[in-house]
């Protein structure tokens, strides 16, 4: 990567020239957060029953006394391994459920995987957050982020609201919901593919920088489980300078 280097005066007018787009992305993405919002609900009319560390939960369960919930379609099969991008974005909600709960938003990671292998990787991870098992109840294959063997042979753009073509037993998405005083649940909003990446917190910290994410080798080559990063290795070499 060779810089541009110039005067501070050139700098300032190349940043303040940025500061107008930036500021015109932040109004778009407070509109778009607006029409979010007044998005209407569907009633979820299935009684999903989840496996969870306190027993068999339902939906309205996971909310555990707000209002809201997020649930994150954790991208964990039966006998497979922890996706690092999934398991990327949950590194940081442990800390940033401390804030958001006290604002009515209870949060939920839910994977297809038995509840004995979530256990396992969840004590492996060190999160404290819930995360159940939909296994058998169809939960995330109804929200559209997992798919059967037969939809996936067929090659019918199914993924994203059917934008997408690729298919995958399990893809990342992630859903809200909301429950009225009565306690019935309701679909308010799932979002796909890169919709779902301005929740993993390691791109908005990178996009800040002068490499971006630096993904020569492929999209989100360098990511890893948090405990599988090697500690060892240059900084210097890592980054593809001279050490």
């Amino acid at each position: 990567m060779e810089p541009n280097i110039v005067s501070r005066k050139d700098w300032l007018a190349a940043r303040t020239g940025l500061l107008a787009e930036e500021r015109e992305l932040t109004r778009l993405r407070d509109r778009i957060a607006e029409k979010r919002r007044a998005l209407p609900w569907v009633r979820v009319e299935k009684a999903y029953v989840f496996q969870t560390t306190d027993g068999p939960k339902s939906l309205a369960d996971l909310f555990e006394g707000r209002s809201q919930l997020f649930i994150q379609h954790f991208m964990l099969a039966p006998g497979g391994h922890i996706c690092p991008g999934c398991a990327g974005m949950c590194d940081h909600v442990d800390a940033a459920r401390r804030h958001f709960e006290h604002a009515d938003l209870s949060f939920a990671a839910v994977s297809r995987a038995p509840f004995e292998e979530i256990e396992r990787a969840k004590a492996r991870m060190g999160w404290t957050f819930q995360w159940v098992s939909c296994a058998g109840n169809g939960f995330n294959h109804d929200f559209g982020a997992a798919f059967t063997p037969e939809e996936i042979a067929q090659g019918k753009p199914l993924y994203n609201y059917g934008t997408t073509p690729y298919l995958a037993e399990d893809l990342p998405a992630t859903s809200i919901f909301a429950k009225d005083a009565k306690g019935n649940a309701f679909h308010t909003y799932s979002a796909y593919a890169r919709g779902t990446e301005a929740l993993f917190t390691p791109f908005n910290f990178l996009d800040l920088a002068p490499k971006g994410r630096n993904e020569a080798a492929g999209t989100m080559n360098w990511v890893r489980l948090h405990d599988e990063y090697d500690d060892s290795a240059s900084t210097d070499a890592c980054c593809g300078t001279a050490a």
